[in-house]
């Protein structure tokens, strides 16, 4: 990696679900109290940024994704006062900050939101908005068939007849992005933030701004029983090539302010082909590869990913990206941890199959982690990652509180699970969560077995998740072969990735059910765990020095 290259081709940035990563106050609540008070640990694992989940005045509906006010903190994470300290302090241990920008909607308590309702049908308030009359004689049906993202219909009548769009929870309704007032507050959003200090975004539900003009019904469900199908279907919400036109507008924002500011997309595409196009070279800086998160646990899929991601990216001088878990997905132990890991499908929530054998997810992370922080381009390390967290999937019914559980009708028990408050120390709850005499609980319960998992307990035991990360997060920056770069594929037995970065690097992972001979190398780096007469167990990964 050139020194003289852009941080964020090769930056490892940890995602901080602010809710649940460390209560400042005693509330129950994260807040940007205690992401100040673990700023030096986040210097010590050795990441180079932070990506902040939405901080802005909200109600609330879906945990701060519906905001009020995206110039304003929310009163339950602190000031913005407090934001620009937070800012300024991660700026001086070497850590840059990106909080989330949510374009697609706002909450139904946003000012403009509350002109439409006041001024009624046909006023030029609710242009800002998707706003439509219904169907049929009376309309009384829907505009359209399109479904909420959490279950139920996209649309909201309101008693003076009109329909809303929301293609998530009802209190978040879409914006209407062909309209230049929406385009030019954005805008203006953007530089709010850049000019305090931020240093990029990561955009929320990036591919879903442009909506089909004539907001046609939805295509014919493909039939899936053979597996994805990767050709991009035209939709009439999702993906449409008109959102190009916004972000780069948005890159010639980011340009007007020093430092490299970035942008990274959430963008869930059909093909490498269509997410490459997020990334062009007058567009986003950035985009999630969910196709490598979404993957299998075998070789060849994991392979074709990672060809194909580089191959498309690189066309248009980008980036990869790897991520393992998020704030939406099941944490990837629990998913590694079925013995059949099937690959999902885009925009659908996944559904493991089978008892959970954590050991075997916990050896598999440790293998994914060491795969994912060896491929050219940068990482996301969602909280808790490093701890080997596996997904909460016993919280009581009466403590969910995603708006999925809701909308759909209690039978999809949404992302509460992966979202539980992480533990820091202490052998009971809120294991250093909130400061010690708190009265209130946090806001999902842990589980009673997570001291062992918590921060303190793993700090020095070499054997640990945390140390594991903390060294491979150390290699990769001193290595010269590791971060933005390329790589080159070796011969191995199926079943088993092996390629080598120049200068002498190799990187080996075993998925296959029989133990590997290591080739010959001039030293062990790092091993996700122990080696066994110099062969690489199955479920393993390695690097070495050649």
């Amino acid at each position: 990696m050139s020194p003289t290259a852009p941080w964020w081709r090769s930056a490892v940035i940890y995602q901080v679900y602010i809710r649940s990563f460390a209560d400042g106050n005693g509330d129950g609540v994260g807040d940007i109290a205690g992401i100040r008070s673990r700023l030096p640990y986040l210097k010590s694992l050795g990441v180079d940024a932070i990506w902040i989940n939405p901080w802005y005045k909200s109600p609330m509906a879906d945990h701060g994704y519906d905001v009020a006010d995206f110039r304003a903190i929310d009163p339950r994470f602190g000031t913005l006062a407090d934001a620009e300290q937070l800012i300024t302090e991660a700026h001086e241990h070497g850590i840059r900050v990106i909080p989330d920008i949510v374009p697609n909607h706002t909450s139904d308590q946003h000012a403009w939101f509350q002109a439409a309702l006041a001024a009624g049908p046909g006023s030029a308030e609710r242009e800002r908005y998707v706003f439509r009359p219904g169907r049929g004689p009376d309309g009384t049906e829907p505009p359209n068939d399109w479904v909420s993202c959490f279950g139920g219909p996209a649309w909201t009548r309101l008693p003076d007849g009109d329909w809303y769009l929301h293609l998530f929870a009802p209190q978040q309704p879409d914006l209407n992005w062909q309209h230049p007032e929406v385009r030019a507050e954005f805008e203006s959003i953007l530089r709010f933030w850049f000019s305090r200090g931020v240093d990029g975004f990561r955009i929320d539900v990036a591919h879903g701004l442009i909506k089909h003009p004539e907001l046609p019904d939805l295509p014919p469900r493909r039939d899936e029983s053979d597996g994805p199908v990767r050709q991009h279907v035209d939709h009439p919400h999702w993906d449409r090539d008109e959102v190009h036109d916004i972000y780069r507008a948005w890159r010639k924002v980011a340009d007007e302010f020093p430092g490299d500011r970035s942008f990274v997309a959430e963008a869930w595409a059909d093909t490498p082909e269509r997410l490459a196009a997020y990334v062009r070279r007058d567009g986003l800086h950035t985009a999630f590869n969910f196709d490598f998160l979404m993957s299998s646990w075998d070789a060849k899929d994991l392979r074709a990913v990672i060809d194909d991601s580089l191959a498309m990216l690189g066309a248009v001088g980008a980036p990869a990206t790897w991520v393992l878990s998020n704030h939406d997905v099941m944490r990837h132990p629990s998913r590694y941890g079925r013995r059949s890991v099937r690959r999902w499908v885009a925009n659908e929530s996944y559904r493991p199959e089978g008892p959970l054998d954590l050991d075997l997810g916990i050896r598999r992370a440790r293998a994914a982690a060491l795969l994912m922080l060896a491929l050219p381009g940068g990482a996301y390390v969602y909280q808790g990652e490093e701890l080997g967290l596996p997904e909460v999937e016993d919280l009581p019914e009466s403590a969910l509180q995603d708006p999925t559980w809701e909308r759909s009708g209690h039978t999809d028990r949404g992302r509460d699970g992966c979202r539980v408050p992480i533990p820091w120390s202490g052998q009971a709850a809120p294991y250093g969560f909130s400061p010690a005499g708190a009265s209130a609980e946090p806001w999902l319960p842990q589980p009673t077995d997570w001291a062992a998992q918590s921060v303190e307990a793993q700090t020095g035991d070499p054997a640990s998740m945390l140390e594991l990360y903390r060294t491979a997060l150390r290699i990769r920056r001193e290595h010269p072969a590791l971060g933005d770069g390329t790589m080159a594929w070796l011969d191995a037995p199926e079943g088993v990735l092996s390629f080598s970065r120049e200068p002498g690097f190799l990187c080996m992972v075993n998925l296959s059910a029989e133990p590997y001979e290591l080739p010959a190398h001039a030293e062990l780096l790092l091993a996700s765990g122990p080696l066994k007469n110099g062969r690489l167990e199955p479920d393993h990964a390695v690097w070495l020095a050649l």
